[in-house]
């Protein structure tokens, strides 16, 4: 039986290779969201995300579907989840959200196709967790093209020059997306700070304006994630929105 180790050492070693957008991706996306909402213990799963680069139209991207996956339990996580995932084939590993060994720990799963090849990486994480901060960066490449086409252009720098060691792929593009994650932090600050209107794009709200600052449950708050899980235990900030700050599914 492979031990942790040598699981670890296969998956780091195998290859990056960075394609051109498919349209098929958020395809991919749906199926598996659907599959895994029916695999899955409802009372686990909360908001079911796309993003990374095949979330962004236009960018050239690993031909992996990310997806960002709420749980309302990572203990329950490792106990229920885990071993449903496993029994299908997935690689399931503890992660640490930073380096080798900076917690907080999440779950995180590759699936493979018939060939073995990876298909998607599905993170999963409680709300109050940072990754949901890559939200922002994937929105803010889809309103900025030129950005996007700047990131496109080192990632395929990026693969060519570490294309048999994932771990130093994903370390060269850090600087890049810590950057321009703090500029969407500020933009989207102000885009929709109280008192500015903007369009609602969650799916029940037909793209009526609101006023930031409004109940409306996809109001854009970016400010925090202690604000959203105090929310979502009022029942104010619903099972999720298609908002791009803090989003989810439904509204």
């Amino acid at each position: 039986m492979e031990t942790l180790e040598e699981k670890v050492a296969r998956v780091v070693k195998e290859n990056v290779t960075v394609v051109a957008y498919d349209p098929a991706w958020p395809k991919l996306f749906e199926q598996e969201r659907c599959h895994l909402l029916t695999c899955l213990p409802a009372e686990l799963i909360n908001r079911i995300e796309h993003f990374g680069s095949t979330a962004v139209p236009g960018l050239p991207a690993k031909p992996i579907v990310d997806m960002l996956v709420e749980v309302t339990s990572l203990h329950d996580t490792k106990q229920v989840i885990a071993p449903i995932l496993e029994a299908q084939g997935y690689d399931y590993f503890w992660r640490p959200s930073f380096g080798d060994t900076t917690p907080p720990f999440y779950a995180w799963f590759i699936k493979r196709d018939g060939r073995g090849e990876r298909t998607h990486h599905i993170h999963m994480v409680e709300a109050d967790f940072e990754q949901w901060d890559r939200l922002l960066f994937r929105d803010y490449l889809i309103e900025h093209p030129g950005v996007a086409r700047e990131y496109g252009r080192l990632k395929k720098n990026f693969s060519g020059a570490y294309h048999n060691d994932r771990v130093a792929y994903t370390h060269a593009k850090s600087d890049f997306i810590k950057g321009v994650t703090e500029k969407a932090k500020r933009y989207y600050q102000e885009k929709y700070r109280p008192g500015r209107s903007h369009i609602c794009r969650a799916l029940n709200c037909n793209g009526r304006r609101h006023l930031s600052g409004c109940h409306c449950k996809c109001h854009g708050d970016i400010d925090i994630k202690a604000r959203i899980t105090k929310q979502k235990k009022k029942g104010q900030y619903g099972a999720g929105c298609f908002f791009s700050v803090r989003s989810a599914i439904n509204c």
